[in-house]
Formats: C-alpha cells, structure tokens, sequence
C-alpha cells in the first residue's frame, strides 16, 4: 500500500514539474523528464524502505534465539506472526505453522510454510527444530484444546496459548497476550456458566454475612455476591491482612455497594452474638474453617474447635436472630473422612442437618447452648421467638479448588520456579478439581434451591491424577520431567487418602433444576444423642484431649482414621 502511494505522489509531482518547465522554461528533451521522475521515484523509495531493507536482510541472515512453531493459520495466527516479525524485543522467528484446514496445507501464511495439522505436530517439531509452540486457537472449545495440548505434551517445547476471542474481537492479539499454559487449560471441558439470574432475585435487597470472607472460597463469595445487589455485606474473618485486601478491592470495584468488614473467630459466642444482633443477616455463607489436612491432624483439637464447635456457635447464632438461610461450605473430606479435618466437615454437615430437624420439628428449645464461658455473660434466650424460627440450614459439598490456598497447583508453581523438585505424595493420587470462580457460583445456586436439611453436591468433572498435572505443568513449561525437572515421591501425609468420594455411597443423589447439582439423600442418624455428645466433644476438645479422634469416631461413624500402613 505504501508503494501504491509512493508510485501516485511521483506521478503527481512529475506532472507539475513538466507542467512548469514547459510553462516558464524551454521545452526540454522527453528523456530528461523520464529520467526525473525514475531517481525521484528510487529517492523516495529509498528514503522510505531502507530501513526495513536492512531489517529483513538483519533478519534473514541473523540466527533467532528461539524458533516457534504457529497453531492456527487463521486471524488470530496471523496477527501473531506479524507482531513476532515487528517485535524488535522479541528475538523469535515462526518455522512452521500447523492447521486443520487441508486446504491450507503445502502453502504458505506470510512466506512461512503451513506444514500439517495436529498429528504432524510432532514431526515437524523436530523437522524444524522448534523450542516454542503459540496456540493460537481462540475459538476452538476445550476439548479441542485439551487434543492439541495432550499432542504438544510429547515434544520438549515451551507451550504457549491465546487465552480466547476477546483479543481477536477486539483486535489486540499480541505476543505479550500469549499466556502459559495453566492447569485449567488440561481439565478438557468448557467453563461452567451458570445461570445466576436465580440468585440475584435471591439475594437482591437482602443483608448478607460471609464467615471467612478474607479466604479463596470466602473472598470469591463476596465478589459475586457484590455483583447482585444486596442490602448489605458483612465480611468476618479472623485474618485481617486478607480481608484488608479485598475491603480495598471492594470499595474499588463496587464504590456504591454498602458492605462492612467485621474482624473476629467463629469460636467466640459473644463476639458472634454481638454480630447477629447488631446486622441482623438473611442469609450467611459459612466459609470460616481449617481446611489443610497434615496440620488439622498434627493439632486435631483445633479442627474441632474452629470447624465444628465454630460452625455449631455461627449456626445457633444465626437461627436465634433471625436468619432465613444459612449455606454450609462443605468438603468432599467429609465422604468416609480418613483424617480429622474431613471428620470435622462431616460433623458440620451433621449439626446443621440436627438444626433443621430440630426446627422442623418445632423443638428448637432443645438445642443445647454450648459455651466455652459463662452463659450470665450475655443472656442469647429467645423463648418467646422459638415458634417463629424458620431457619433454612444446608450445606454444599464439593471437591478441590484450583488456585485456592494451600493447593497443590499453587505449590507446583513455586516449585517449578526454583527449579524443582516437584513434590508428589503418590503417583496413584486423584483428586477433584474445580476453578474458584465455577464453585462459588453453583453454591450461591445451590443456596436458592435449598428447602433445608440438604446436602447439595456439585458436578465436578473427572477425577484428575495428581501426578500427572505435575509432569504436564513441567512439559508445558519446556522442560522434561525427571531429566530437567525432578517429581519426587513422599508418600501419604496423615489424614490424606489416595481417592475422594463425592457422596457416601449410602446416601445417593437426587436431581435438581441445574444438571451440576445434586442432592443427597441425608444419611439418618440419633439427633438427640448426636446433640448430647457435641457437648462432651467441645470439652475434650478445649482440654486438648489427645483422644479427640477416637470421640470423634464415635460420633461420626463413617470416619475411619488413616494408619501408616493404609493405602486409601
């Protein structure tokens, strides 16, 4: 186009220059004007592309540090190809680029040569010695991305993506947008997308408390719930400097959105109290927990202080001052727990299933009032309100969290930073995964079809082996696992398991309105007997018994704690 122009202003300044010398100087010889116009035209040129002429010679006859293989011969690639060649911080130069499309095959994108599709990948990896391949597939799904990743797997190249249309859309595909692969690129099925119309007519215009509100699930929690309108949001956490963080994020994001942030324990009765009665929340999200397996079983007494007992106190708290709703945050752990923490979880399940009985069954006032201090402290007796309680208590159980804290992929991360080992406990370990962002949005869903008394279960896919993220983490990132990177093998740490369960297999599951969420069938158990041993429990437990676990097992019958010597 460039040229185009530069042919039309010679043309035109040629004119006038004839024009002129005919005009107020003898005519001059046709020759001289057709030499004229040539050296302006070779000036011109000159001045303009010489600099790219040195560039593409620079280009051609300098050696790149980094030879790219391109995925995808579309728009998306071609932009991609261009900012590589216009990138003069980036010393890289694509080969070769791979299609689907047959029809594109043996010719050339930018004088780069389209080589094959996906199964050619490989090959030509080797053909062209490549060391990186950009995918630059926006608008393939998943499981599509997943093929060409498990294909790229096999070479030793550094593996990066586009992350999706938007860039295309909007026209700002560039290398700097190229991301590494992550984890959630290998999970091989689209985002969940949930319809959250449901919720915002849920939560609309409704004060609203978030226990661990500073956590990964907590924290998630708050952002979507700001994002619906509520009367108002209450953030309790014990740890401030997270909490702190998202209060900023918050008044950033959702300047009109009227929330406050309220530091205390889930343990402390009156400090609870205190909260319920001043705001007076319709709905709580009870997200506050220990969640990380090894420490709960090194300090089990604590798990049962915070998660049961802290969870028993939250819930006794929020029926006594009104709550309409309250939405346990529950573990796949809980399913025929092996450790304590996963113990801890069922026995929240149980208490707030023996709330909704209790309540069903107009015989509130025989919950017991469990304290770790002197009732006359504060009198928490509503006698005259108990018949008009109507406290709905659920939980929603679902499995690991990507990104979450203290999860392995963040860990595999950092791991791989300082150049490895990568720590595994067991080549045969599975796990569940969900993104944060997917789980918090069925819970708020699964919290508009409670009835009370439920427990929901989320859909999450297929189980992924632990070991297997960690050798494609090292592959993505270029290296070769066990020859580069080193995976080391250390063995169950007490309390895990090799496999977990979404449901005890006694309890089954029932369909909902949404084909990701599920309910099961409560497992039956003594109530009254059940509320009578958590008082004996929260006293062992604040005496520190070392014997907790075994109490514990008695109450909790699926619990069965892991030996040295077990495999599962």
């Amino acid at each position: 186009m460039e040229l185009v122009r530069v042919v039309g202003a010679t043309v035109v300044t040629s004119f006038f220059h004839i024009t002129m010398t005919i005009m107020l100087l003898n005519r001059m010889p046709i020759s001289y004007y057709l030499i004229g116009g040539l050296l302006q035209f070779l000036f011109m040129i000159s001045i303009r592309f010489s600099y790219r002429f040195i560039l593409l010679i620079r280009s051609r006859t300098s050696k790149p540090s980094h030879r790219v293989m391109l995925v995808g011969a579309g728009d998306a690639g071609m932009m991609i190809l261009r900012d590589i060649r216009r990138a003069k911080e980036v010393n890289e130069r694509v080969v070769c680029i791979i299609d689907d499309d047959e029809r594109k095959w043996d010719k050339y994108l930018e004088d780069v040569p389209i080589v094959g599709g996906r199964n050619d990948i490989v090959a030509n990896v080797e053909a062209y010695d490549v060391d990186k391949i950009y995918i630059a597939l926006p608008s393939a799904n998943a499981k599509e991305r997943k093929e060409v990743l498990e294909i790229c797997k096999d070479t030793d190249c550094e593996i990066k993506v586009l992350p999706g249309m938007y860039q295309l859309v909007s026209g700002e595909v560039r290398v700097s947008h190229m991301k590494k692969v992550s984890i959630e690129d290998l999970l091989g099925r689209e985002p969940i997308d949930a319809d959250l119309s449901e919720v915002f007519s849920f939560i609309n215009e409704k004060t609203v408390l978030v226990t661990g509100g500073g956590g990964s699930i907590g924290s998630e929690l708050c952002r979507q719930i700001a994002k619906n309108n509520p009367k108002k949001l209450i953030i309790f956490d014990m740890y401030e400097n997270n909490v702190y963080d998202l209060q900023q994020e918050l008044k950033y994001h959702y300047p009109e959105l009227d929330f406050i942030v309220e530091i205390g324990s889930v343990r402390d009765s009156r400090r609870l109290w205190d909260l319920f009665k001043t705001y007076r929340p319709d709905i709580v999200y009870h997200a506050a927990a220990h969640k990380h397996v090894p420490l709960m079983e090194v300090s089990p007494n604590e798990a049962i202080k915070n998660n049961a007992i802290g969870t028993y106190k939250t819930a006794y708290a929020a029926m006594m001052n009104g709550c309409k709703r309250f939405v346990l945050i529950s573990t796949d752990k809980a399913v025929n727990p092996t450790n304590i923490m996963g113990a801890s979880k069922r026995l929240c399940e149980m208490i707030i299933q023996a709330f909704d009985a209790k309540i069903k069954r107009n015989e509130v006032h025989q919950i017991p009032e469990l304290f770790t201090h002197f009732q006359e402290d504060f009198d928490v007796t509503i006698e005259d309100d108990y018949d008009h309680i109507e406290t709905e208590f659920v939980a929603v159980r679902f499995g690991n969290v990507l990104g979450s804290n203290g999860s392995v992929v963040p860990l595999f991360k950092k791991q791989l930073e300082a150049g490895g080992p990568l720590t595994v406990t067991d080549p045969r370990m599975i796990r569940y995964f969900m993104t944060i962002p997917e789980a918090v949005s069925l819970v708020l869903l699964a919290g508009t079809f409670a009835k009370g008394g439920e427990i929901f279960v989320l859909d999450m896919g297929s189980p992924v082996k632990i070991d297997d993220l960690a050798k494609n983490l090292i592959r993505f990132s270029g290296f070769k696992p066990n020859v580069d990177i080193k995976i080391v093998y250390t063995g169950l740490r007490p309390g895990e398991k090799l496999y977990e369960e979404k449901l005890m297999a006694e309890e089954g599951l029932q369909k909902t309105e949404n084909n990701l969420i599920f309910i099961g069938n409560p497992i039956p158990f003594d109530i009254d007997g059940f509320l009578k041993q958590l008082e004996t429990m929260m006293k062992k437990a604040y005496e520190n018994d070392s014997n907790i676990r075994e109490y514990v097992a008695t109450m909790v019958n699926t619990y069965h704690p892991r030996k040295e010597t077990d495999n599962v």
